[in-house]
């Protein structure tokens, strides 16, 4: 295979060593592998690679996940958008897909599930996706529900408690749990 009929993947991410793991992942699979820290880096190194896969991180210092996303969006429609954060909930996937991404992980994550993702999304451009083999768990579901009430209630525990129907307390209780695994 020569380096033109490589795939190529971007992975926009501040934290320099899980960029650098995946970077190596998608080499050894076989991938033209490209990184970078900012918005303004990922930018410049899209227009230089013209990446079919982008994997961007939602949180990162100065520029935000969504605006790098509406900004590879207007640059390249073609490229595939994946996004990636330790802080999910239904709203941030929402948000991320309203920006232009074509899927969200919540991390962590490893290079399979990724291309796994990747392959769904393309299968799904060409009309012919498979159905879903995993489900959320009911109590990702409702974890994923409190956050986004409490989202919409801009963080306010006692409106987001009063519109769920719960006490204040057992609000809070719930919050401080770890999110549940799909």
């Amino acid at each position: 295979m020569t380096e033109k009929d490589k795939f190529a993947a971007l992975i926009v991410d501040d934290d320099e060593a899980f960029r650098t793991r995946l970077l190596r992942a998608f080499e050894t699979r076989g991938w033209e592998a490209h990184g970078a820290a900012t918005g303004r880096e990922a930018l410049i190194r899209a227009r230089e690679a013209g990446p079919d896969l982008a994997i961007v991180d939602l949180r990162m210092p100065g520029e935000s996940g969504l605006d790098v996303i509406k900004s590879l969006r207007e640059q390249d429609a073609t490229v595939s958008i994946i996004v990636l954060t330790g802080y999910g909930s239904i709203a941030t996937a929402l948000e991320a897909v309203r920006c232009g991404a074509d899927h969200y992980l919540s991390k962590p994550v490893d290079v399979d599930q990724i291309l796994a993702t990747y392959e769904a999304v393309r299968d799904s451009a060409f009309g012919d996706a498979p159905p879903p083999t995993t489900v959320p768990s009911l109590a990702r579901v409702e974890w994923e529900h409190i956050q986004r009430v409490l989202t919409d209630c801009g963080g306010n525990v006692s409106q987001a408690a009063k519109l769920l129907g719960l006490h204040r307390r057992s609000l809070q209780r719930k919050l401080l749990k770890y999110p549940p695994r799909t």
